[in-house]
């Protein structure tokens, strides 16, 4: 796709003069490569994750669609898309007004700052680009070589496990990598000098099979083996949360298959971190873009149109939190409580409320604050932490609930506690259950024991068949769940044709 172009004459003096006051504030990124582009081509490429060479598939044209109809009858507009790689690729709306190219430029700073420094985006490819497309070509040839239809199936069955990831994989170092990819080459050179080796297991052999794939990919295609050792992978599964792996290596599919189950969970893990910064880096990007153009870019004459921006950016729904704005409160927050010392027993433990409200003690640690809390935390972490009844009030955050006698969304709770524990629930592994691998054994006949980690929200049945139909389809035998209702342990089972209670 070539629809953009980029930036010159006055976009590109403006993004010089807004570049150096995010320098001038302390802000430190990866170059940055603003595009000009059309709202049909902004759409395009936000409905591709940001990418402009994916591999095809259906999800992309219904996000398009469903993009493009928002502009059409008003129910959102896309101002910029940014792409956390290096360099940094920004894309602005060519019909975009010149105060609203500042304001997205310093935005666009603002999250590149966030991408180069914050612990999440640490190990994070920032060559994802030329991968995507990578990954797109050779999608592309397994479809011509086994059918559109029979590869697109396969890749609606493993989308939908791309949640089930393990977060903890994404603070691998380098190091640990290299001694990874050491073994794995090792064993693979086992395998193709016909290493038959007992100490080898069927699950090894089927990961070194994918493994060196690129160097068979002309060769005729291996059917799945049909005598697995379920009882050797079983050894250290258990707690394994990282399923797509898990079924990449182990599963008893083709190699085009287990290749495509690797590029998909690639690509899961590279976009995980920003599922789980989304209020931290919003609420980054729009403290920066309003410091920038509040103090520097702003001219006297476009203060009316960055304030109709800017607030409807931040407009709160009563029925979801805004990240936009509760994240930039809550810098904003963090900054005046360092800079005045209202932190601290001292304070926490001050009856007074009178002096307690004008505590100052000039302290001025408010910027050395706030950026030392975007280099490390997450969003569980970031409202844990900083998250306070004091801020609570002052933003007017309350617990709602539909009233189905009004028909309307009511007040349900103005208890801190509350609000805070809903909150945090919401966001814990993005409001979406945990679940791990028991055993890949279960019963010793070689099916699947998920486990969901239960943490005070009951499975959601509907979805958990779904997802357990569509990882029978890979693994090719019955799927188990325990999980908890009302207090009890059930066992739930997809045996390829129905899904049922096994036992209470």
């Amino acid at each position: 796709m070539n629809r953009s172009k980029p930036i010159q004459g006055e976009l590109l003096r403006l993004k010089e003069e807004i570049e150096q006051y995010a320098i001038d504030y302390g802000l430190t990124y990866h170059p940055v490569v603003f595009e000009v582009c059309n709202y049909d081509t902004i759409c395009i490429l936000a409905s591709l994750g940001g990418f402009p060479s994916r591999y095809p598939h259906w999800r992309f044209g219904m996000d398009y669609d469903q993009l493009s109809k928002g502009n059409i009858y008003g129910f959102q507009k896309i101002y910029e898309l940014v792409i956390n790689t290096a360099p940094c690729y920004a894309y602005l709306l060519s019909s975009n007004r010149i105060v609203d190219q500042k304001l997205v430029m310093a935005h666009v700073y603002g999250h590149a700052d966030f991408f180069k420094n914050n612990a999440w985006f640490r190990n994070t490819d920032k060559s994802m680009m030329d991968v995507m497309a990578n990954h797109g070509t050779k999608i592309r040839k397994y479809m011509n070589r086994y059918g559109q239809d029979r590869v697109e199936s396969f890749i609606d069955a493993a989308l939908s496990l791309e949640n089930l990831l393990d977060v903890n994989l994404l603070f691998e170092t380098p190091q640990v990598v290299r001694q990874r990819e050491e073994l794995e080459k090792t064993a693979i050179e086992e395998e193709l000098r016909g290493d038959e080796d007992d100490k080898i297991s069927t699950a090894l052999k089927s990961f070194m099979r994918s493994k060196a794939r690129k160097e068979k990919e002309n060769t005729p295609v291996v059917e799945p083996e049909r005598d697995f050792d379920y009882k050797s992978i079983d050894q250290d599964v258990s707690g394994t949360r990282d399923i797509m792996k898990f079924l990449m290596n182990n599963a008893p599919i083709e190699e085009w298959q287990s290749d495509i189950l690797g590029c998909l969970r690639e690509e899961a893990y590279y976009f995980l971190p920003q599922r789980m910064t989304k209020i931290m880096n919003e609420g980054w990007a729009s403290y920066w873009h309003s410091k920038i153009m509040t103090n520097k870019a702003l001219k006297s004459s476009e203060i009316i149109d960055f304030a109709d921006v800017h607030s409807g950016v931040m407009a709160m729904s009563p029925k979801n939190i805004n990240p936009y704005k509760i994240g930039i409160e809550l810098f904003r927050d963090i900054e005046h409580r360092w800079d005045t010392g209202k932190f601290g027993k001292e304070y926490l433990e001050c009856t007074d409320m009178n002096k307690k409200h004008n505590w100052d003690l000039k302290l001025g640690l408010g910027r050395e604050k706030i950026f030392e809390v975007r280099k490390s935390h997450n969003d569980i972490t970031f409202l844990d932490e900083y998250f306070t009844e004091d801020f609570c009030v002052r933003q007017q955050i309350f617990t709602y609930k539909f009233n189905p006698r009004t028909g309307r969304n009511e007040i349900d709770s103005r208890e801190f506690k509350e609000i805070k524990a809903k909150l945090l629930q919401q966001l814990a592994n993005f409001g979406q259950p945990l679940i791990e691998i028991e055993s890949s054994n279960y019963n010793n006949r070689g099916e699947i024991l998920l486990k969901h980690v239960h943490r005070g929200v009951d499975l959601d049945m509907s979805f958990a068949a779904d997802t357990m139909k569509n990882i029978f389809l890979i693994w090719k035998r019955p799927i188990n769940i325990t999980t908890v209702v009302e207090e009890k342990e059930l066992v739930y089972c997809y045996d390829g044709k129905d899904f049922k209670p096994i036992k209470a």
